[in-house]
């Protein structure tokens, strides 16, 4: 909005000339992001413990736990408005991706809403069923995924990490994968939730790391010299990630351990969902895989224990499920679990953005 509004200004005033710049407006997005949800944010906990929006704790779970009771949760609602205010304030609004990105951010973030305010305010136990909730996340990405498709422009290969000439074409089919992405993001993410600061940490160092992949994707000479595949208008997501890593920031202020508010489903369901969006966009789908890694591991240790307890009927390869919880029951301090973890998903990072060099 402020790009559409400010930047034409430049043939008055030179100064003006600075919104052109992605670079630019990345770093105000992040920054406007952050502190929309560092000022807001006590406002929100306070509402929210008014409410009785409290969080839910498991009695089968880590004991440790059980004193988190009642801590305000749905703060995701803080996360979503920062991340969507700051992207229309700051992108180019005319870009056709900006548009999609927001669709499937605020879709998923409607949906986790809903689930959230089942449990939470109306107190049904189970909130959305897993049919449902699975069906609307669904819905939401295959509109996304034809979306994506139906731009002239857009190129339905696959990139695969390592090998930069292989490049297979999915067609049509792309619509279809495209949900895979999105969707296998979101409820990894939200699997990962499990612990004060633990989920946002990584989706921080993911949307930085992204950040930088929608750059390269939307420069037609530094994609070329990497041989990455150029996304006419892809670099407008390196604003959007800004915005999203920003929100991020300002959220872990409150959310840090030990954790004053949760974000709940409405914030880890679309921070997953707007991952995978952008990883489609900027065509780096495959490498979300080693990007997000540690919600790989996280979401693979609940399908392995699930499996693992049906198949041997009732014996588990882990003292609990998601793996953050077997580390505490092994007696990790949940903090150090939290910056352990932290850790992991920067060295994961940092190895897939050595893969651009890599032929």
């Amino acid at each position: 909005m402020l790009y559409y509004f400010l930047y034409p200004l430049h043939t008055v005033f030179s100064g003006f000339n600075v919104f052109r710049y992605i670079t630019f407006r990345t770093i105000w997005a992040g920054l406007t992001a952050l502190l929309i949800c560092f000022f807001f944010g006590p406002w929100v906990i306070r509402k929210l413990a008014i409410l009785q929006v409290g969080q839910y704790v498991r009695n089968d779970g880590p004991q440790t736990h059980l004193k988190k009771a009642g801590t305000p949760t749905m703060g995701g609602t803080l996360i979503i408005f920062s991340v969507v205010l700051s992207t229309l304030l700051w992108s180019d609004l005319s870009n056709y991706f900006v548009w999609i990105v927001l669709l499937v951010t605020v879709g998923f973030g409607g949906v986790g809403f809903v689930d959230d305010y089942l449990m939470q305010v109306k107190k049904q136990s189970k909130g959305l069923s897993a049919r449902g909730k699975l069906g609307l996340q669904i819905v939401i990405a295959l509109l996304a995924g034809i979306l994506v498709y139906v731009n002239p422009d857009f190129n339905t290969c696959v990139t695969l990490p390592f090998l930069k000439n292989i490049s297979p074409n999915l067609g049509w089919g792309y619509i279809f994968f495209a949900p895979l992405v999105i969707v296998g993001a979101s409820n990894a993410v939200n699997l990962t939730d499990g612990l004060d600061g633990l989920a946002i940490g990584p989706v921080i160092v993911a949307a930085g790391t992204y950040m930088i992949f929608s750059y390269i994707a939307g420069h037609v000479e530094i994609s070329g010299y990497l041989q990455v595949g150029y996304v006419a208008g892809g670099g407008e997501m390196t604003v959007f990630c800004g915005a999203l890593a920003g929100a991020g920031l300002g959220f872990l202020w409150f959310n840090a351990y030990p954790a004053q508010i949760f974000m709940g489903d409405v914030g880890s369901l679309p921070l997953g969902a707007a991952l995978g969006t952008v990883a489609v966009i900027t065509k780096q789908e495959i490498l979300l895989v080693l990007v997000g890694g540690l919600f790989v591991v996280e979401a693979l240790s609940v399908i392995f224990q699930v499996g693992f307890f049906k198949a041997t009927r009732g014996r588990r390869i882990f003292r609990m499920a998601p793996l953050h919880h077997h580390f505490e029951l092994k007696g990790w301090p949940e903090p150090k679990v939290i910056v352990r973890f932290w850790i992991i998903a920067i060295m994961l990072a940092l190895i897939s953005m050595s893969t651009l060099k890599l032929r």
